[in-house]
């Protein structure tokens, strides 16, 4: 069976460098005219030669996005149960190399969080853990999923890469949907960044969401840290992966998140920095790309930046976030988290916000056919 692996070998990091710096600027008005695009016009729109068309592209993407999306945007938070990490990832706060305090939530206090959560409203809960089978084992996540499942429409898992048949037992368990990061689409780059633990393991994580996707998963989330690699070789390879999934699995919801890296535990230099420009240009590019695909957004990036990036592509947002474990019905340990968040809009303020810009925050966007004849 072919795999994104076998198919990103045809785009190497060099050809994508020489079609980029090869793009011509007069071919992108022309691009932003067509219905479909290909692999290569995105690539186009993602270089150089675009940056001059910045406005146009902005005004394109906002008329697909109206035309797929309407002026809905799905609200979730995220619940950390576990920090404890085997990995020695070098941008993340989880790294098993910092000295920072470790928790790790039981499925009763799992519940209590989320019990919280849901009387807050959200009906959208993404689970995350770090990278340690021993402690946050698949059973484990698995019965934290069906324990909660009863209070939220949606639950969904952002976790260390599993295989199909595990990918199974989340869906058996009410797991709906699975966010997987790259991090990086270059191999080299990534052995650097991921130098002990499991993670190391490029390919394993890489063909994640289609083991997922085998298994039965409704939504697939994909995406890159932008900061870690050049910005062009990683948003291509990020685009490209969506698109690839979503003409392999035409059934299945396939969505691309765009976080830029931010300030965490430890200390790691950004090499590639997206300044603002950049990273609206990416966002306009992919829904250029994939007008059907969600574009999700998190709290790393500010109000300002968020609020503003929902009419050119943005379909979902986070809200009610802490990075933490713990803290909302269960003790805090008052570690830092895996990354300093910068948007801390409440669910009722994120409402409020998305209201006043013309747009409808949904909260409940699909009823699980199980639970309907439960």
């Amino acid at each position: 069976m072919e795999t994104f692996q076998d198919y990103l070998t045809d785009w190497p990091a060099e050809r994508r460098d020489a079609m980029a710096a090869s793009a011509s600027e007069a071919h992108v008005p022309a691009l932003l005219q067509r219905e479909s695009l290909r692999p290569e016009d995105f690539l186009t729109l993602l270089s150089p030669a675009a940056a001059p068309h910045l406005e146009a592209m902005a005004r394109r993407a906002h008329e697909l996005t109206l035309r797929y999306f309407g002026r809905a945007v799905n609200i979730f938070t995220p619940l950390y149960i576990s920090d404890v990490c085997t990995n020695q990832c070098r941008y993340c706060g989880f790294n098993a190399k910092n000295p920072q305090k470790r928790r790790h939530l039981s499925v009763d206090e799992a519940a209590a969080e989320a019990g919280v959560i849901a009387d807050r409203g959200f009906q959208h809960i993404l689970l995350l853990t770090g990278d340690a089978r021993k402690v946050s084992s698949p059973e484990y996540i698995a019965a934290v999923a069906r324990r909660i499942k009863p209070r939220f429409a949606s639950v969904g898992i952002e976790v260390y890469s599993l295989t199909t048949e595990e990918y199974a037992a989340m869906v058996q368990a009410g797991v709906d949907s699975m966010t997987m990061f790259q991090e990086t689409y270059s191999p080299q780059l990534y052995a650097w960044l991921h130098p002990v633990g499991p993670k190391h393991d490029y390919a394993f994580r890489l063909n994640a969401p289609q083991r997922a996707a085998e298994g039965g998963m409704r939504c697939l989330g994909v995406g890159a840290l932008l900061g870690l690699e050049s910005f062009v070789r990683d948003a291509f390879a990020t685009g490209l992966h969506a698109w690839w999934l979503q003409r392999r699995y035409p059934g299945v919801d396939v969505s691309v998140s765009i976080p830029r890296i931010c300030p965490h535990e430890g200390s790691f230099t950004v090499q590639h920095a997206v300044d603002d420009r950049l990273f609206v240009q990416y966002v306009t590019a992919l829904r250029c790309f994939l007008p059907r695909a969600g574009i999700t957004c998190s709290s790393r990036e500010s109000a300002f930046m968020r609020d503003h990036l929902v009419p050119i592509g943005v379909t979902r947002v986070s809200a009610g976030v802490s990075t933490a474990v713990g803290g909302r019905a269960t003790e805090n340990l008052h570690n830092p988290g895996q990354f300093e968040i910068t948007d801390h809009r409440s669910l009722e303020e994120m409402v409020a916000s998305l209201s006043g810009i013309g747009y409808q925050a949904v909260l409940k966007d699909w009823e699980d056919p199980t639970a309907l004849s439960a």
